[in-house]
């Protein structure tokens, strides 16, 4: 285990979204996107932030990101705190954090080449000019795969695949210490996420990132990630090793995301768990445990009482009533 000063800490992160209504457009209401969530991310460590979609999993990368302002909680960068920083005064966080987003054609300038979409961040930070900035941009492009030929073509000449190559190029261009990636394989053919995948790993070799990984594919999320945050509804319900979380998960929303992952042996008989029902408004959130309306195991102190998140076995934390906290 890592034991490293944490790179990221998130302390009590909430962003909730106003719902106005009528001519006045006063608020009737609030969307509890995400709900006192807290993690640490050490230096050169994938976390993945898993779940299904519209469970808030994106909305932290963006809030860590200060594309939108937190609504409350804290979030640390290399022991300074950003939560409440002015965009001035972000600018200089920013060549520490970056992002590859989910569809790698509509986050690309479709007017600007290959070369000027990876020019374009050492250029607004001042970093390089004239040969020397064409010499990094050529090493970013062979770095991810990219032939030279190709600094000259535009978004559209390329696949999928490429374009998001392109993207992960931008995004080291500043030879930031954390990326985030949310979703950047969904929009990908199977047998091109592994490719992406890969990449991203020797990326993180080569230059000891730290990511945080937000996909709704658990399958994905096993391939890259070294600890595994659970999320539903707002809230990280789970956060272990990968090894423990897939081995022995604790959380009944791990269970059943767990057995929907297709196995490729066909002599292995896995139980299905299938969850009841949607998922719950994040307007309006069930008392007590989030998670009690599809829950299988789900009793009476589920439904008045919400479970705080603690350690149930080392270094594997848990919001359940049925696991008992670690005796140290």
């Amino acid at each position: 285990m890592n034991t490293a000063a944490p790179l990221l800490s998130v302390k009590g992160l909430v962003k909730h979204f106003p719902v106005k209504k009528g001519l006045l457009q006063q608020t009737v209401g609030q969307v509890r996107a995400v709900d006192n969530v807290s993690f640490d991310i050490a230096p050169g460590e994938t976390l993945g932030l898993v779940g299904e979609s519209g469970c808030g999993k994106s909305t932290v990368g963006k809030t860590i990101l200060k594309l939108i302002d937190p609504t409350a909680g804290e979030i640390w960068i290399s022991g300074t705190r950003i939560d409440g920083l002015s965009k001035g005064e972000m600018r200089g966080f920013r060549r520490q954090m970056q992002v590859v987003f989910q569809d790698p054609y509509s986050s690309l300038n479709p007017r600007m080449t290959v070369r000027d979409i990876i020019a374009e961040p050492l250029r607004n930070f001042g970093i390089a000019a004239g040969g020397e900035l064409e010499r990094q941009v050529a090493e970013l492009a062979q770095k991810v795969g990219l032939r030279a030929e190709a600094l000259d073509r535009f978004p559209h000449e390329f696949s999928g695949g490429q374009r998001q190559r392109i993207g992960i190029a931008r995004a080291l261009a500043l030879r930031p210490s954390l990326i985030i990636c949310d979703e950047p394989v969904s929009a990908l053919d199977v047998s091109v996420q592994a490719q992406v995948i890969n990449l991203l790993v020797e990326l993180q070799q080569d230059f000891g990132l730290s990511y945080l990984f937000v996909a709704h594919d658990i399958a994905v999320i096993e391939h890259i990630s070294h600890r595994v945050a659970v999320m539903y509804l707002g809230k990280i319900v789970e956060l272990a090793d990968r090894a423990a979380l897939f081995k022995r998960p604790q959380h009944p929303y791990t269970e059943a995301l767990l057995s929907a992952v297709p196995v490729p042996d066909p002599e292995i008989d896995r139980k299905r768990i299938i969850l009841k029902g949607d998922v719950p408004s994040p307007i309006n959130p069930p008392s007590g445990c989030r998670f009690r309306t599809r829950c299988p195991l789900a009793f009476d102190r589920c439904t008045t009482e919400e479970p705080p998140i603690r350690e149930v076995l080392p270094g594997h934390h848990v919001a359940c009533h049925l696991r008992e906290p670690a005796i140290h």
